[in-house]
Order: C-alpha cells, then sequence, then structure tokens
C-alpha cells in the first residue's frame, strides 16, 4: 500500500541550528537526501565478489582475510546500490569521494530549525536559520581516498565508485600503500597488518584506529559469511589463533586522544568534547545545556536512548557546545567509530524530547540521518556503539532489550500536545536485528505459536517496505531493507494502514511517510497477539487490532514470552500516560506539582500489552542554573508499567491493571 506523506511531514530527527556551517575541513559528513540514485550495477555472477576479494589479494599482495576483514567492517561487504555512506564512502571498501558524493547529492537544510530544550515546558523553542554548505576545497585526506586508489590502481573513480571489483581493488591497493608506508613488507601473515588496518580506518588518534584494528581482527578470528545486498554469498573462514601485531601502534605516528574523564570501555577509542553547564542571562532559568544531577544515587538510570545526529560530525560538536542548545552524553562519528563524550552519565542531558525520559536515561547520537538510506551506518559506527551500551548497560544494570534500549523514535510524547512534534530517529533503515546481535542479545523465539507474544524480527534486507517523503511529501524513497512492518486493519495489504490519534487526530490517516510511526512495528519490539488468519498476525496497537503479514515461510516476527497488562476486571478502559510522575501528595511545598494528564489513546477491556519496566512515580525538578535551589527529585507511591503500546512506549498505573504472564507454549 502507498500513500502520501502528510503536508507538514517533516524530517525529525535531531533538529539542528541552521546558522551553523555543516561541515569543517575536519570531518565532512554527507547528506543524500535526493530520491535519484547512483546507476546500480548490474547483477554480478554468482560469487564475482568473493572471487574480486582473492584476485585483489594476489594483486596487491594482501592476504584476502584482511581485506575481507576490513571490508566487512567498513559495510559488511555490502555495496548500498552504489550510494554513498555519510562520509562519502563508497562500495565493499568504503572508498571515500566526499567532492562527488556532495556534487551528487546537494547540500540541503537539516532539520526543520526547532526543539524542545528539555521535554518539558521550562524551555522555549530553539530556532536557527539555514545550514552552510561545506567547503570541499578543504575536506581532508581521508574523505578522498578513492582519489589516492585511482592513482595507484589505474582504474577510473567512476568504476572505482560503482563497479564492485574495481573498488574492492582499490582497497587492497590502499592497504599495501600504507604497509610499505609504515615500513613493513607485504606479508603473508595477516597478523602482520595490525598497523595497516588501524590506519585504514582513516582515524585521527591512535585509540580509535586501533580499536577498529582489534575489530577487524576480531572479525577475522571469528569469520563471518553473509549473503549480501547484492544477493552475493561472501565467506571469511575463522582464524581462532590469529594474534594480531598489536605492537604495531606506535607506528601509527597518530595522537593520543583525550579521554580524560571520560566513561567509555577500554580499548574503544573515546574523547572527552565537554558540553557547557553555563547561565546564559539574568534568569536563574536561563543556562544551557544540561543539568547537574547525581545520579544513579538520585534516580536509577534504565533507558538508553539512539538517536542519529540528522548532520555531520563538526556540526554536532559545535552544537553541543553551544550553551544555548542543548546537549546529550555521547556522539559517534560514522567513518571510524570515534566516541565523544559530552556530559557525564551522572548528570540529565537535554535530547529525548520527555523530560521525564531526560532524568532516566543515557542519549547516544550516531552520526547520520534517516530520511534517506543512501547515507548508510557504517558497520564501524555500529560496534563501537555496541560497545558503548554494553559497558553503560553492565554499569547500570539496564537489561539489554528494546523496552530498555529505545531509539529515539520509540520515547513517547510527555503529555498530547508534544505527540506530532516528537522525533523519529535513527528510522526504519537502522539495522535494530543486527545491533542486537553486536549487544550480544540476540532476537530469538522464547515460546511456541501459542506464546501469546511475538517479537519483531524481520530480514532487514529483504524486508522493504514502501516509504514516502524522503525529500517532498508523496516522493517515493529508494527501496531499501528496512527494521520495520507495517500494520493494517485487516488482514490485507489493500486494507487501510491502523490510525494514530495522537500523531494524526481522530479522523486522520496514516501514510506510508518515512517519518509516519502511526502504523509501524519495529525490529525487536514485542507485543501481544491478538489474532491469527493464515499468514498474518494482529497485535494490540494503540488500542485496536493491527494486523501484519507474517508467512511460516518468511517470518517477520518471532513467538516469545513474558508479562503482559490488562485493564483491571470491572473496567471498560484505562488511560495511559506519557510519563511516570509521582502523584499530587508526594510533592514537598517547594517544589510545584506536576499534573498526570492522560494521553489521547485508551486501553480497552480484554487488550493486553507487553510490559518493559516497571517504575515509581518519580520527577526530577531542576529548573535553575544553581543547583542548590531545589533540585530535588519527588518520588511517589503511585507504580507505573512501562508499555509497548504502538510504536512508542507508553505508561499506565499499576492500580488500573492486572499483571498477567503470557503463555509459554514449545519455543520452535
Amino acid at each position: 500500500m502507498q500513500g502520501s506523506a502528510p503536508p507538514n511531514d517533516r524530517r525529525r530527527g535531531r533538529r539542528l541550528p541552521r546558522t551553523v556551517t555543516a561541515v569543517a575541513a575536519t570531518a565532512a559528513l554527507l547528506p543524500v537526501f535526493g530520491t535519484a540514485h547512483a546507476a546500480e550495477p548490474a547483477q554480478e555472477a554468482a560469487g564475482s565478489l568473493q572471487q574480486a576479494f582473492t584476485s585483489a589479494a594476489q594483486q596487491y599482495h594482501v592476504p584476502q582475510s584482511v581485506l575481507l576483514g576490513v571490508s566487512y567492517m567498513e559495510s559488511r561487504w555490502d555495496s548500498h546500490q552504489g550510494m554513498p555512506s555519510v562520509t562519502g564512502g563508497y562500495g565493499p571498501m568504503h572508498l571515500t569521494d566526499a567532492r562527488t558524493a556532495l556534487a551528487q547529492f546537494p547540500q540541503q537544510a537539516l532539520g526543520d530549525g526547532g526543539d524542545d530544550g528539555r521535554g518539558d515546558g521550562s524551555r522555549p523553542l530553539i530556532t536557527r536559520a539555514t545550514a552552510e554548505a561545506p567547503d570541499v576545497a578543504a575536506l581532508p585526506a581521508g574523505l578522498t581516498t578513492l582519489d589516492r586508489a585511482a592513482t595507484l590502481t589505474g582504474l577510473s573513480a567512476a568504476g572505482l565508485r560503482d563497479d564492485a571489483a574495481d573498488n574492492v581493488a582499490g582497497g587492497a591497493a590502499l592497504l599495501a600503500d600504507t604497509q610499505k608506508a609504515l615500513g613493513e613488507p607485504l606479508s603473508s601473515d595477516p597478523a602482520d597488518w595490525y598497523a595497516a588496518v588501524a590506519r585504514y580506518s582513516g582515524a585521527t588518534d591512535e585509540q580509535t584506529a586501533a580499536s577498529f584494528a582489534d575489530d577487524v581482527f576480531d572479525v577475522m578470528k571469528q569469520g563471518q559469511t553473509r549473503t549480501t545486498d547484492s544477493g552475493e554469498h561472501v565467506a571469511l573462514a575463522a582464524d581462532p589463533s590469529l594474534v594480531p601485531a598489536s605492537g604495531q601502534t606506535a607506528r601509527m605516528g597518530l595522537p593520543k586522544a583525550n579521554d580524560a574523564g571520560t566513561e567509555c570501555p577500554p580499548g574503544l577509542g573515546c574523547e572527552w568534547v565537554p558540553a557547557p553547564y553555563q547561565s546564559t542571562g539574568a534568569d536563574p532559568g536561563d543556562y544551557g545545556n544540561y543539568d547537574k544531577a547525581d545520579r544513579p544515587n538520585s534516580q536509577k538510570i534504565d533507558t538508553i536512548v539512539i538517536h542519529d545526529t540528522e548532520g555531520y560530525w563538526d556540526t554536532a560538536m559545535q552544537l553541543v557546545q553551544d550553551p544555548t542548545y542543548l546537549a546529550w552524553h555521547y556522539t559517534i562519528r560514522s567513518s571510524d567509530g570515534h566516541v565523544a563524550q559530552h556530559v557525564l552519565t551522572k548528570d540529565v542531558g537535554w535530547h529525548a524530547g520527555n523530560w521525564y525520559t531526560n532524568a532516566k536515561s543515557v542519549g547516544i547520537e550516531h552520526e547520520g540521518f534517516l530520511v534517506d538510506p543512501g547515507t548508510w551506518y557504517t558497520e564501524a559506527m555500529y560496534r563501537s556503539s555496541a560497545r558503548l551500551v554494553r559497558y553503560l548497560a553492565a554499569k547500570y544494570d539496564i537489561p539489554l532489550n528494546r523496552q530498555h534500549i529505545l531509539g529515539h523514535d520509540n520515547v513517547p510524547g510527555p503529555t498530547a500536545s508534544y505527540i506530532s512534534g516528537m522525533h523519529t530517529d535513527p528510522g526504519p533503515y537502522w539495522d535494530w536485528a543486527h545491533y542486537m546481535d553486536l549487544l550480544g542479545a540476540p532476537l530469538h523465539p522464547t515460546a511456541g505459536p501459542r506464546g501469546g507474544i511475538v517479537t519483531i524480527d524481520p530480514d532487514f534486507a529483504s524486508n522493504q517496505p514502501v516509504y514516502t517523503g524522503c525529500v517532498k511529501a508523496g516522493d517515493t524513497c529508494p527501496a531499501y531493507g528496512s527494521e520495520a512492518v507495517r500494520l493494517y486493519t485487516a488482514p490485507s495489504t489493500d486494507a487501510p494502514l491502523v490510525k494514530d490519534i495522537g500523531l494524526h487526530g481522530a479522523t486522520g490517516a496514516s501514510t506510508t511517510g518515512v517519518n509516519d510511526v502511526g502504523a509501524r512495528a519495529s525490529t525487536g519490539q514485542q507485543y501481544a497477539v491478538a489474532d491469527r488468519q493464515g499468514d498474518w498476525t494482529a497485535i494490540w496497537y494503540l488500542g485496536q487490532e493491527a494486523w501484519f503479514f507474517n508467512p511460516k515461510s518468511n517470518p517477520t516476527a518471532v513467538n516469545s514470552v513474558g508479562l503482559v497488562i490488562t485493564p483491571k476486571a470491572g473496567l471498560s478502559s484505562i488511560p495511559v500516560y506519557g510519563r511516570a510522575y509521582p502523584e499530587a501528595a508526594a510533592y514537598p511545598s517547594d517544589v510545584p506539582v506536576q499534573g498526570i494528564y492522560a494521553m489521547p489513546y485508551t486501553i480497552a477491556a480484554g487488550q493486553r500489552y507487553v510490559v518493559g519496566n516497571v517504575v515509581p512515580g518519580e520527577y526530577y525538578y531542576a529548573v535553575t542554573y544553581d543547583t542548590a535551589q531545589n533540585h530535588k527529585v519527588v518520588r511517589g507511591k503511585q507504580l507505573y508499567y512501562e508499555i509497548q503500546l504502538g510504536h512508542r512506549v507508553e505508561y499506565v498505573k499499576a492500580d488500573d491493571v492486572t499483571l498477567l504472564p503470557s503463555p509459554v507454549g514449545a519455543p520452535h
């Protein structure tokens, strides 16, 4: 089913100031907002990509396992239909050609220029002007590696961009040239290529380069097999006894990052780029761009929110250091997985658009754009992010599941008036199944067909629902793998999409818009089963039955077990809430009582929704720069359950519901 995006459909990832230069010379990022694509290469013969790695390894005297390992780390061997990554990288080897990428897909304004600083009413919207174009004449060497590959190989730039075999040859030539420049022989032993692999990342500091190399050699030790986005099967045999020459690190000639004070796992390239906690006016409430706190002593950190920047690395670095803007905890760079920390995790960032969520979460931004799949997320970024999240989850005892690892698009509006403006990043092109694998929490069935719960889990590459509005309302986005499934009012793709009355009103319809989450279930999310008919499954979603195609031959969900809530006996329906605030009696006299406002959604008797968390009502009162002035955590007696109501989580009062285990059945 294909529809038109609503007239006001907008990119709602991180909304960025438009007065800030989008790219500085040291780290340009590339938006790819056009729907027209570079010419897609013809389908290659079976095994031709694998043969390309063999041939290039022989020609340039690079161990084939090194070449395969580096390529997997850059692209997972995908060609992305000839589209560049956010940093202008093309093909399986991620050869960078930023000038061409920017010429093909010109710079456009980022976001819509507005954002709520805290996710409550204590900050006005921030507005900015139009973003400036990057200076292509000043691009660093790390964003123009394709030029060097063309010189080394004699192959055309067009071929290196568009032809997978040429691209692999170019990457091999770069590795060999780097190995020689480091004074190392073109050894047949993969272990001897550690420094060359590290330098291939383009990282500008020693820790990030070494982290990239460590991940590549980990891939080589474990081995990988995969069917690529062009349908080719590629394999890298495991070499568990491989011990890289990590002592070559000093030969890379890279400076160490300023990692003093950072909270990162050992071995991850991480630097401290602090956000300012600074007064910005005479009013005590004029300050930026986060809040001091004492977590987890004051409040438990129970959520990690995954964002994309909707902008470039340099832009994000400028924004997070602007006291008139807002701040999050970490940013991860696309090209090499480098991490910058801006706010200590004990403090509260302004990132989620919901103050309750902010007070209980850590926010991690990822360089990228959700609206066009051409700006693909790199494996280096996925892996760095997963290492960081595993570290934080262990530190704060956060379960590694989609009820606690949220996308920004899963965060609820705090009240009904916020729903239409909530963000939708990282969007339908973020590969949640792969990310959960990297977190060590893969999705798998835990119950049989009568288990009563399903976990959304489509095959990312082959699941390609139509999206519209990547550039203009109604335009069809390029076909690309997606983590989301569409939800219909009946078991047919001809049926209307389910409604989201909070997003579209009582009479408005959900659409196929890339930012419209009103009829979308995301990989890893769990829902209670309402019905099944043949190849279709219905779930309870936003107070209604929502059907999705789930054939046994190629299922888009697995059966699961868990806890669900249902309205207590005698109640015809119950309200839901976008935040779990305390009852009025819990507030001391010097803290204003915060209203508990019902959302436009209700849960009718007999419906069931999966529980992700149980939390006490809490409110962090912090509205002045001086932390000595009434910074308090108000904690009530009212308990709430966090539930998967729709695409976003919501909250219900424990007093309103009965908690039930879903049927188990037998896993299959």
